[in-house]
């Protein structure tokens, strides 16, 4: 299996949910990675896409098991 490639912002992102203990909306998750949430909405499509992130309830975010492994 390949390495997925994450760019600095979507690392940011993923570390900004492994950090935040709960399901976040996209301002949470920008303030927790010095991110624009308009950052955050943009590149959450392609983290969901690739399976990094989950969204449990409409506009809230956590980071799946894949995300984990990925920035551990």
């Amino acid at each position: 299996m390949s390495k997925t490639e994450l760019n600095e912002e979507q690392r940011s992102i993923l570390k900004a949910l492994y950090n935040l203990a709960e399901p976040s909306g996209c301002k949470a998750i920008g303030g927790a990675s010095d991110l624009s949430w308009r950052s955050v909405m943009g590149k959450m499509r392609g983290l969901k896409g690739k399976g990094l992130v989950e969204s449990p309830e409409k506009g809230k975010y956590v980071i799946s098991e894949k995300g984990k492994e990925v920035i551990s």
